[in-house]
């Protein structure tokens, strides 16, 4: 025992590192072995704490290749008055919106629902701005007074943009952020969920919405009420007919189901469109980025982009819309698939359930396969886009007739 005591201790005397019950034990630890245990830390926050800790691990933290990002709180800032003035103000064309709903089955329809669309979401997209912007935390900085700046990442994200917070990291590989809320604000008991992700421009987008989700705790005599978009009656019946017809029930064109649905497919691709546009800086800033996301805490919306598509948004410049902050949407196919009734396991029923796939028209082309290409490979991308039991809405709404859509660029 004594010679493998002796042996111990000459090695730590030739490593330089002190020996003994009253030693740092994280000093015989290897770098790689560290960050190894940083990188599972991952959580900003405690990465800047971590980084106080000593001169090492200072070091350190700006090594970490795999860092997690919660925006706690948006920083309020109210949109400059000309955005409300003026005869062709985003305000006064959400005036004009009833008046499109004949055309909602039109191609130049869907793209003049886009312009519409903007009035009502614009503030949203400012908020994000504020979130995401570095010239914001400024402004929140100076706003109130702020302590010393830590040697490492800050631990502090309320008060810094993810741009700023981020600047410290240069081997930074996988990033994910998340926004403390969606951009789209929807009535209560209503279900909106999209997932998209991005190269350069939109790669694809899967939407799945229904106008109301509730559980089937009622008493058998009890009869649900019906949505308001949605006046086909929820049997069995009235599922295969719609199935047999290949094509979505009359009702939804009269009673104004279709142009909601169209609102919620324009609403969330403007939204994935604006996070696109505002993630430019951080991805220019970490050329060795190879995986991004971008979700939110109410589990809303999804925003992805893997080592190709970073690499591509590097290469080819971003085409920006006119109208706002948020990247141009090319020319798009869409497939809209619906159900007036679907219960999932565990009780859960979806109502007026609306699964929409989307990709660039130019890619369904090329592919000659369109959006809905046939098998198990073609659909994965739009069946596995959430995680259960809505997963299982995907796959039972993709069973039904779809619905072809063609969408401007805007």
């Amino acid at each position: 025992m004594e010679e493998g005591r002796q042996e111990q201790e000459e090695a730590e005397e030739v490593e330089g590192r002190p020996c003994g019950e009253g030693g740092d034990h994280f000093d015989r630890l290897h770098d790689a072995v560290l960050l190894d245990v940083l990188n599972r830390i991952g959580d900003v926050k405690a990465l800047g704490r971590c980084a106080l800790v000593s001169r090492r691990f200072h070091a350190l933290v700006p090594l970490v290749d795999s860092v997690f990002v919660r925006v706690d709180c948006v920083i309020p800032d109210d949109p400059p008055p000309s955005a409300s003035a003026g005869p062709g103000s985003p305000q006064q064309h959400h005036h004009q919106a009833p008046a499109a709903a004949p055309v909602a089955r039109g191609r130049g329809a869907l793209a003049h629902f886009a312009r519409v669309l903007l009035g009502g979401i614009a503030r949203p997209i400012h908020a994000l701005g504020q979130i995401l912007s570095p010239a914001a935390a400024a402004v929140s900085r100076r706003a109130e007074p702020q302590p010393a700046s830590p040697p490492a990442p800050a631990a502090d994200v309320s008060h810094h943009s993810p741009s700023e917070v981020l600047r410290s990291f240069k081997e930074l590989r996988r990033l994910h952020i998340e926004l403390p809320t969606g951009e789209l604000g929807i009535d209560d008991g209503v279900l909106l969920k999209w997932k998209a992700d991005f190269g350069s421009t939109l790669g694809s987008c899967v939407i799945l919405g229904a106008s109301s989700v509730s559980s089937k705790t009622t008493s058998p005599s009890a009869q649900p009420e019906p949505a308001a978009d949605d006046s086909t009656a929820a049997s069995p019946d009235s599922n295969r007919e719609t199935e047999d017809l290949g094509s979505l029930p009359e009702s939804l064109y009269t009673n104004g189901g279709l142009k909601l649905r169209v609102v919620w497919t324009i609403s969330s691709l403007i939204a994935a469109s604006a996070r696109h546009y505002l993630l430019q800086p951080i991805i220019s800033n970490h050329a060795t980025l190879e995986s991004l996301n971008l979700t939110d805490a109410d589990g809303q919306g999804v925003l992805t982009m893997d080592k190709r598509q970073l690499q591509e948004l590097r290469v080819r410049p971003v085409s920006a819309s006119a109208s706002s902050h948020r990247t141009l949407m090319p020319a798009l196919s869409m497939r809209l698939h619906y159900a007036p009734l679907i219960e999932l396991p565990g009780g859960t029923q979806l109502k007026g359930a609306t699964l929409v796939a989307i990709r660039p028209s130019e890619d369904a082309l090329r592919e000659g396969q369109g959006v809905g290409a046939a098998g198990s490979v073609g659909t994965c991308w739009i069946s596995e886009a959430f995680e259960e039991p809505y997963r299982t809405a995907a796959k039972v709404l993709l069973k039904r007739s779809p619905y072809c859509l063609e969408m401007n660029s805007f």
